[in-house]
């Protein structure tokens, strides 16, 4: 197989052409143009220093809002209203405190600062959104990704204090029930799978959000 290099011009190749473990291009750039025509492909960025790397794995990790998975504990800290849930009152913050939470088998963030940067820009122009957690005043937890009509393309979430990204994650999906179809997870977490993600394969969610 081969691994795609980008330039300047705003093109993806297939998605199906990726590699084995998902890779599927190397190069381009994070200006809103490209990142919003690779999650419409089904394609996100992932690096921890350039060139800047295109995945599209298969399977793919997704949470349908009709099979949430909500534990009798989990169900009483929201009942006790322990956190406080707010969307879109904190972006910076939210994703500056998951840039310091390494991903699975990464030493390093790999929300770097042009990340950042890219997905603040992203957030400004109503693209991106965050979900922020509170406790006594202080934001204890929450996540962040992008947003395209009837799908939410998750991208990373922190907690400080025990169940907060989790109030966080819940009460999204439970607000946006009747509005959203599908959340991609992207990759595999115990944390996600216990709140009933599941793997589909990759040309399901190409189906699924309209790619194919």
């Amino acid at each position: 197989m081969t691994i795609f290099r980008l330039d300047k011009r705003l093109i993806f190749p297939p998605p199906q052409l990726a590699e084995e473990d998902g890779l599927l291009a190397v190069g381009g750039d994070l200006k809103t143009e490209r990142l919003l025509l690779a999650y419409r492909s089904g394609i996100f960025p992932w690096y921890d220093e350039p060139p800047i790397l295109w995945w599209s794995p298969d399977p793919r990790f997704v949470l349908f809002p009709d099979q949430l998975k909500v534990s009798a504990s989990m169900k009483q800290i929201l009942r006790k209203q322990t956190f406080q849930v707010t969307y879109n009152q904190a972006f910076e913050a939210v994703i500056k405190r998951c840039s310091s939470i390494p991903r699975a088998g990464q030493a390093g963030t790999w929300i770097t600062p042009e990340m950042q940067a890219a997905y603040i820009k992203l957030h400004r122009e109503g693209h991106a959104m965050s979900v922020e957690c509170w406790q006594d005043g202080q934001l204890v937890g929450g996540l962040y990704g992008v947003k395209l009509g009837a799908f939410f393309f998750g991208e990373s979430m922190f907690s400080d204090v025990s169940n907060a990204s989790k109030t966080a994650f819940i009460t999204f999906v439970q607000q946006y029930a009747n509005e959203l179809q599908m959340i991609d997870c992207q990759v595999y977490t115990d944390h996600l799978a216990s709140l009933g993600a599941t793997f589909i394969s990759r040309e399901e969610f190409l189906l699924i959000i309209g790619f194919l």
